[in-house]
């Protein structure tokens, strides 16, 4: 089998991270791998040392959807039994699985296309996932909550989305206490910080970093020795810097640049905060945090009710409360039993339902289904 990948960014976020990981594991199990992207962008560079073909393209320039580009994006698709496309925020009237189905239909390729999301905001429209095109096409959502509203909103068919979770590496997100030392040497925190909280993601004002840094603030008096590691990168770093020195943070906040190895963070952490506002699936930071017994305080978001269930795996805020989010502090940092309970909660159900292992199986048998003709079911895995 061909599987295509189409990844418009070039941003180096959880979905990014899981094509490069999936593109490792179709080639490893003996499949055909394209990746057709932004030059320059993380999937370019990070696949660029493996044995698929990488296609790469101008993300500016590709807006205009001159001839050259169409040729580049139809050579890469030719072939392809499947070209699984991330459904990305439109650009300049430009959308990466409109020019595809495009680029399919003018060449007539018999390309299935499978645009993919676990995200709806309201600038994506129902034909991203339906391209008024006459080619085949089939939609993978990787939550429940994002299915049911294409279906239900969207008016998309019900055999035309399948639900497949992403799943996490179970195997490299374990507890391992032989990593510790390192853990900590990579993100130190001062002696008694307690409890350590993780925000690990782009630094963007969706995120909710800002309104975290208001809830500690609240915090402090009654956790005095509470900590706070941001982790990641993005436009926002500068205005969260100021935060911290406004609220007078500065003893109880670490910055900490990006890094494809969260694992070391979720050695060192208590509980994992994704304060989220909007435009939120179900990130892989909060599935590689739960596998790791880190439990979660999430913002309730389309698919993060999924996994983190109030009072089993962590707890769930309205985006945007600010209280909602400084009394889950103080619960989850209090209570360590709570705490515990929680963690184990959260371990279990990412072995029993989210390795990654078996999510890359389910994927594949998907794409086999949907290439040879047959009506996936709904729940592919």
């Amino acid at each position: 089998m061909h599987i295509c990948f189409i990844e418009d960014t070039q941003l180096h976020g959880g979905t990014q991270i899981w094509v490069s990981e999936a593109v490792r594991a179709f080639l490893a199990a003996g499949h055909d791998v394209t990746v057709l992207t932004a030059a320059d962008g993380f999937n370019a560079v990070d696949t660029a040392s493996t044995d698929a073909r990488v296609v790469t393209y101008d993300h500016v320039d590709v807006t205009g959807r001159d001839a050259r580009h169409r040729e580049i994006w139809t050579g890469a698709l030719d072939g392809a039994d499947v070209a699984v496309c991330t459904v990305h925020p439109p650009r300049n009237g430009f959308h990466c699985s409109l020019f595809a189905a495009e680029c399919i239909a003018d060449a007539g390729l018999d390309t299935v296309l499978e645009p993919k999301t676990g995200t709806i905001v309201p600038e994506y429209r129902a034909e991203f996932y339906a391209p008024p095109f006459d080619i085949r096409s089939h939609v993978i959502s990787i939550t429940d909550f994002t299915r049911r509203y294409l279906i239900d909103t969207y008016g998309l068919p019900a055999d035309r989305v399948s639900l497949i979770y992403q799943g996490t590496d179970i195997e490299t997100f374990t507890p391992d206490p032989s990593r510790a030392e390192e853990a900590r040497r990579r993100y130190p925190v001062r002696d008694g910080a307690a409890p350590v909280i993780g925000c690990v993601g782009s630094f963007e004002e969706r995120k909710g970093q800002v309104l975290l840094l208001d809830a500690l603030a609240r915090v402090r008096e009654v956790l005095p020795d509470v900590h706070l590691l941001f982790v990641g990168d993005g436009p926002d770093e500068s205005l969260l810097r100021g935060r911290v020195a406004e609220l007078g943070l500065e003893r109880h906040v670490t910055f900490f640049p990006f890094t494809t190895e969260p694992v070391y963070v979720f050695e060192v952490i208590d509980l994992l905060a994704l304060p989220s506002t909007h435009k939120e699936g179900l990130p892989n930071v909060l599935l590689e945090a739960l596998a790791m017994g880190v439990p979660a305080l999430s913002s309730r978001l389309a698919g993060t009710p999924e996994v983190v269930v109030e009072g089993v795996t962590g707890l769930l805020v309205d985006p945007g409360d600010v209280a909602a989010i400084a009394a889950g502090i103080q619960r989850l940092g209090s209570d360590d039993d709570a705490r515990g309970r929680m963690a184990a909660a959260g371990r279990q159900m990412m072995c029993d339902e989210f390795d990654k292992r078996h999510q890359f199986d389910a994927f594949l048998r998907h794409f086999a289904q949907v290439s040879s003709g047959e009506v996936p079911s709904g729940d592919a895995g």
